[in-house]
């Protein structure tokens, strides 16, 4: 692969893997402590619609896309010494954030939505309870694991 195209790879999955990273702990610090102070019904509605919203073009490509760009990066720069190891250690990073957002996190916005609309939900504390707890828990793994991707391919840039 030529070097201009291993850098804008390696820059491209730099790049998208600090977007994740930082939606994640922007959750984690923010929005599921201001949610945590609220009622039950604000807490799951709020979550419902985020969760509806969040499937988009934007976020697909950039949380796909950084594990894929990381993927490449790995194969280009395969013999290049501390290099490939950061991107080796930066793609089992995000194949952790990977697998805990789709057998923990995304399971639980499944099982938020299948509560129904907030207005028809009988027991919003217990539809709460079976939520936020374990989710804000995998929610933090995740963004320890994106930040690790983050910080490992800042590492591939600098030895770059």
């Amino acid at each position: 692969m030529p070097e201009p195209i291993r850098i804008a790879v390696l820059t491209g999955a730099t790049l998208t893997t600090g977007l994740v990273a930082g939606l994640f702990f922007a959750y984690a610090c923010s929005v599921m402590p201001g949610l945590a102070a609220t009622d039950d019904r604000t807490l799951v509605g709020t979550m419902q619609s985020i969760n509806r919203k969040i499937i988009n073009g934007w976020f697909l490509s950039v949380f796909l896309g950084g594990p894929l760009l990381v993927a490449v990066a790995v194969i280009g720069y395969a013999g290049a010494g501390a290099v490939f190891w950061w991107l080796l250690a930066g793609l089992l990073c995000h194949l952790v954030t990977l697998g805990v957002t789709g057998r923990c996190n995304v399971p639980l916005n499944n099982q938020l939505d299948a509560a129904g609309p907030v207005d028809q939900i009988t027991d919003l504390a217990a539809v709460r309870r079976g939520f936020e707890d374990t989710w804000v828990r995998w929610n933090l793994v995740r963004t320890l694991s994106s930040v690790a991707a983050f910080g490992c391919l800042i590492g591939a840039l600098l030895t770059h």
